[in-house]
């Protein structure tokens, strides 16, 4: 069967991103005087839940109080958003090896390529201006967030919705994750997936995975068709 899109996740995927999401946070959390400082320790926890908005939550609950209420942790939230986007425009941020000429090769075969990702949609596009200096939606064909699904990864909602939006069905396509929570995620939907762990998941398993690679320098367009398990 003919491979017709790749479905991309974001954050770790297509760019070690998780580092500026955390200098958000707490830049957020000074600004806002919220006595919280997340460390790489923190954080590693705390990526086992999707979500900024549910990670507040989880670090909320994790300390056994109700503030801040759910209502200012969308407002500090949306600030975080705005502030990632500035970290993210100030430059540093590069795409993970091979990612851009994965996504060159695939446009050229008419592979379509999609993203699937737990973020939200600015952040999807804060990404592409500063590393493909284009609109989202001029990267990618289809972009599924996370603000546009009931339920996020380790839920399939946001591959379903990427599918819909595709008008494929799962064997027509293969996934790209980098984490534990996306790959259940996008088996759940019956799709392939190849794993390129990122810094924060190194150290996860990956069992439900297609393969699992270093990163995509290590798998150009034709050894993606050749690691697809085809009915």
């Amino acid at each position: 069967m003919t491979l017709k899109a790749i479905i991309f996740d974001v954050d770790g995927t297509l760019a070690e991103t998780e580092e500026a999401h955390r200098e958000a946070f707490n830049r957020t959390f000074m600004e806002a005087g919220l006595a919280w400082h997340w460390t790489q320790e923190d954080y590693t926890r705390l990526l086992r839940t999707t979500g900024g908005k549910e990670r507040m939550r989880r670090h909320r609950d994790d300390l056994r109080t109700t503030h801040p209420e759910d209502e200012r942790i969308a407002t500090l939230h949306g600030r975080k958003t705005s502030i990632y986007a500035q970290i993210v425009a100030s430059g540093g941020l590069r795409l993970r090896p091979g990612v851009a000429d994965l996504v060159a090769d695939a446009r050229a075969a008419g592979i379509r390529v999609a993203v699937a990702t737990t973020t939200n949609t600015p952040n999807v596009e804060a990404l592409c201006q500063a590393c493909w200096s284009q609109p989202a939606d001029v990267v990618f064909d289809v972009i599924a967030a996370g603000d546009e699904v009931a339920a996020k990864k380790p839920a399939p909602d946001v591959f379903l919705l990427a599918l819909r939006r595709l008008n494929l069905s799962p064997q027509d396509c293969i996934a790209i994750e980098d984490s534990r929570n996306g790959v259940l995620s996008a088996h759940a939907a019956g799709l392939d997936v190849v794993v390129t762990p990122s810094a924060y998941t190194i150290h996860e398993e990956f069992l439900e995975a297609t393969h699992v690679i270093t990163d995509l320098a290590y798998a150009n367009l034709p050894e993606i068709l050749r690691l697809r398990r085809v009915p």
